[in-house]
């Protein structure tokens, strides 16, 4: 699963997910209100939260269907540290 810093982000730009309901991993974010402005507005957190860079071919609409997608996507990209 993904950490909370990543959660914490996406659901910035979830307005029609309460606070209370557990966001799941095959969650639609279209369903949740996460349209096209939200969706670059996002992609520009994340990159600067993880200091990552999305490769051209990761900014698609298929990218950002569910979080279990935008954090595979996002995993693959980062820095492993230790």
């Amino acid at each position: 699963m993904w950490d909370s810093q990543f959660e914490e982000s996406l659901r910035r730009f979830l307005p029609y997910l309460s606070a209370d309901e557990p966001l799941e991993e095959d969650a639609q974010l279209r369903d949740y209100g996460l349209d096209s402005l939200a969706g670059v507005e996002l992609l520009s957190l994340l990159e600067h939260t993880y200091s990552v860079r999305f490769a051209d071919e990761a900014l698609s609409l298929a990218t950002f269907e569910t979080p279990g997608i935008l954090w595979k996507a996002l995993s693959a990209i980062r820095v492993p540290t230790g």
